[in-house]
């Protein structure tokens, strides 16, 4: 009897799981989706993934060359592109009309689009802290503006991809930390103020990821830095990044931190602050010298 009764119990249980995945995928299908810095790393994944999901998807990069190579790949799939750079109030309103002109909507936004920094604060220009701000806080906040009313319209998602560094200040990251608190409390705060519409807005920390992030993040002088001392063999892939992403889209989450540093992270910041400060310093320096 037993025996029978735990048989039953993990075929039900598979059923579930797979009814749970079908939902999932299902949550995905005939939706608009647009994803800003799509051409690579993480956006890239997203792009992929919300296409074989079957979502009409809308991007946008700087680059051409990749938006163009990113098409070829995907000739059949409903896939709009658009080179635009986020800092751009009106490249942003041009990305979320046109996608609005061809699809007739948008029903997700994820704003992934983003810059990283490398250097201390006392050697840093201005001109980095303003393009972190721009990029990181501006070009979600103008995407989100424009397509806002669509998004309310079909009770939709509003999804800002965030970091760790969201929670947590980190040192030779300071106007990277900045931007990504202002982004969260900006979410936070469009959350609230959208709580009984049916949308849903979600910010998500995925740690270090296997991304070109980190090749093109800022140093001191607002230039790509170029290199990284990181090693990417022990960081999650962009793809299964993306995969975590479009599974808590698809359940409604609030928030997502992937990784078990990054929780721990939050975890000792909220209870040990001091000691937080001692263990992130220890992180991010070696021998007395910024790990870059």
């Amino acid at each position: 009897m037993l025996e029978t009764f735990t048989t039953l119990n993990w075929r039900g249980f598979q059923t579930f799981a797979k009814i749970k995945k079908r939902v999932a995928m299902d949550y995905f299908k005939d939706k608009v989706a647009v994803v800003t810095g799509g051409s690579e790393g993480i956006g890239k994944a997203l792009v992929e993934q919300l296409l074989a999901l079957g979502c009409k998807v809308a991007t946008c990069g700087r680059n051409s060359d990749k938006l163009y190579q990113l098409q070829i790949l995907h000739p059949d799939k409903p896939l709009h592109t658009l080179v635009a750079d986020v800092s751009n109030e009106n490249d942003c309103r041009q990305l979320i009309e046109s996608t609005i002109k061809i699809y007739g909507g948008i029903d997700i936004l994820i704003n992934n689009a983003g810059l990283s920094m490398r250097g201390l604060f006392n050697d840093t220009a201005i001109d980095t802290f303003q393009r972190l701000m721009n990029v990181n806080f501006w070009g979600a906040l103008y995407c989100t503006k424009y397509a806002l009313p669509s998004i309310i319209g079909r009770r939709g998602d509003v999804i800002g991809v965030s970091s760790i560094a969201g929670y947590r200040g980190l040192p030779g990251r300071s106007g990277y930390s900045a931007s990504k608190y202002a982004l969260q409390g900006w979410l936070e705060a469009l959350r609230t103020e959208l709580l009984n519409t049916g949308v849903n807005v979600m910010w998500v920390c995925p740690g270090f990821t296997a991304s070109n992030i980190r090749f093109a993040a800022l140093d001191k002088d607002a230039k790509p830095h170029g290199d990284t001392s990181m090693d990417e063999g022990k960081m999650m892939s962009a793809e299964e990044c993306a995969q975590h992403i479009l599974k808590s889209v698809s359940n409604r989450q609030r928030t997502l931190v992937l990784t078990f540093q990054g929780k721990l992270t939050i975890w000792l910041n909220k209870l040990f602050p001091s000691l937080a400060d001692r263990q992130v310093h220890k992180f991010f320096f070696k021998n007395g010298e910024l790990v870059k």
